[in-house]
């Protein structure tokens, strides 16, 4: 096991890393965490069951988490390739742009992400790379197109992303995207590194990245699609979201709007 420190970078914030292993494929998937638990774990189980850690290398970006979901000798087990710890400032967005620096000095072609509370199919992870492999740019996952799948997905969460948001997106890049609020989406090489859409910058601390990202391929003339996906949500008990309330679907709705007007192009 490699262990390392990165700090005062520019655009990224300071994190802690473990490689567990080497660079193994062409392209790596990234999962922010923090205090997932046992949901975390079940995620990778499900993971490692299809065979995804063989296809790509899977990178854990953890905010910070105490509940002892990301010991380093589990993680192996699970096939995890690596584990990066933030210790910097920021949220989902800073997890995102340590993880991206990463990727992208590590040399990967492509890059997924997805989320860490096992509401997501990670087993559908070949469909985003068979994509790359033909040259799109952006891949988004949608459980709203042609063999999709919406499970318990809560009514005003449904109404939000298929009336406002997905249109809203969709008008800005100029192409029709249906389930815009999904992190479960893949970026090529070429979009992250392109010189109108440095996405390592300190601005990016929230939701702002992924608003962003999801307009900005199709603006620079990039190629975009969908792909179906499962998102599942538990049919009891508490929700497992980080977007939740007045406040959070408000904070949303702004980033949306300020990623329409243009106010994080470089």
């Amino acid at each position: 096991m490699k262990e390392y420190e990165r700090s005062g970078l520019a655009g990224v914030p300071d994190y802690r890393a473990a490689e567990f292993a080497p660079r193994q494929s062409a392209y790596c998937l990234l999962i922010p965490v923090i205090n997932e638990g046992a949901r975390i774990l079940t995620e990778l189980g499900r993971a490692q069951k299809a065979g995804i850690d063989k296809l790509c290398d899977i990178v854990l970006c953890d905010g910070g988490s105490t509940d002892g979901s990301m010991n380093p000798e589990t993680l192996q087990l699970y096939g995890v390739n690596t584990l990066l710890t933030k210790t910097g400032p920021g949220k989902q967005g800073a997890q995102l742009r340590m993880g991206l620096y990463f990727a992208l000095e590590r040399g990967y072609q492509g890059v997924l992400t997805i989320d860490g509370n096992n509401k997501d199919s990670i087993e559908d992870v070949p469909r985003f790379i068979e994509k790359l492999r033909e040259g799109y740019d952006l891949v988004q996952g949608s459980r709203f197109v042609r063999g999709g799948h919406a499970v318990n997905t809560p009514p005003v969460r449904y109404a939000a992303v298929r009336l406002i948001h997905a249109p809203l997106i969709s008008l800005a890049a100029h192409q029709w995207f249906t389930d815009t609020t999904n992190a479960y989406r893949a970026y090529s090489r070429e979009y992250l590194t392109h010189p109108g859409v440095r996405p390592l910058r300190d601005v990016f601390m929230g939701y702002e990245l992924l608003a962003y990202l999801s307009i900005r391929a199709t603006q620079l003339g990039l190629k975009a699609c969908e792909v179906p996906v499962t998102r599942a949500y538990p049919a009891t008990g508490k929700t497992p979201t980080k977007i939740s309330g007045f406040k959070g679907n408000s904070d949303l709705l702004k980033v949306l709007l300020a990623a329409m007007a243009g106010k994080y192009d470089p």
